[in-house]
C-alpha cells in the first residue's frame, strides 16, 4: 500500500535529484540528470521500504541504509578515474554519495533537510566552479615541490628536502 507521505517523498526525492544533475548536466559530468535523479529516487525507495518492512521487535531500519551506503560507494569508485597526474572524478563520486543520502532524507521523511541539503549541494557546485579556477591558477603560479602521499617525512628528511629546494 502506497501511502501519500510516500508519494511525496519519491516526488520530492526525483525532483531534488533532478536538481542537482541538472547542474552536474550542465557542467558536462558524465553523472548528470538522470544518474542524480536514479540515485536519488532509488534510495528514497529503499528507505520507504526499509521503514515498511520493519518490525518494531526484531528488526532495524539501518541495515537496508547501510546496503544503501555500500552500493552507493561502488558506483562513487566506479567513477573515480586514476592517472599519472591524479585521480579524476572525485567530485562526481561525492556528488552521487550525497544525492543518495538526500534520497534517503526523503525516504525517512526528513523533507526539510533534504531540501535544505540540496540548495546548498547546488551553491556549491556551481559557486564553488567559479573560486576554483582562480585558485587553480594561483596554486600553479606559486607551485611549490610536494612531498609523496606514499612517503613519511619527518625531521632531518624534510630539513634535507627543504635544504634541495633553496639550492
Amino acid at each position: 500500500m502506497i501511502w501519500p507521505d510516500d508519494v511525496i517523498s519519491i516526488i520530492l526525492a526525483a525532483f531534488l535529484g533532478a536538481a542537482i544533475g541538472l547542474e552536474r548536466e550542465l557542467s558536462g559530468k558524465s553523472a548528470g540528470l538522470r544518474t542524480n535523479l536514479l540515485i536519488c529516487l532509488g534510495a528514497a525507495i529503499f528507505t520507504i521500504i526499509s521503514k515498511r518492512m520493519v518490525d518494531v521487535t526484531e528488526g532495524s531500519t539501518t541495515r537496508i541504509a547501510a546496503q544503501i551506503l555500500t552500493g552507493v560507494g561502488f558506483l562513487g569508485a566506479g567513477a573515480v578515474i586514476q592517472d599519472r597526474h591524479g585521480a579524476h572524478g572525485l567530485t562526481t563520486a561525492a556528488t552521487i554519495w550525497l544525492v543518495a543520502s538526500i534520497g534517503m532524507a526523503c525516504g525517512a521523511g526528513f523533507h526539510d533537510l533534504a531540501a535544505i541539503s540540496t540548495l546548498i549541494v547546488i551553491v556549491v557546485l556551481a559557486g564553488l566552479l567559479r573560486l576554483s579556477k582562480p585558485l587553480a591558477r594561483y596554486a600553479q603560479k606559486h607551485k611549490s615541490e610536494s612531498i609523496p602521499d606514499d612517503q613519511d617525512y619527518t625531521g632531518q628528511e624534510l630539513r634535507q628536502a627543504e635544504g634541495k629546494k633553496e639550492t
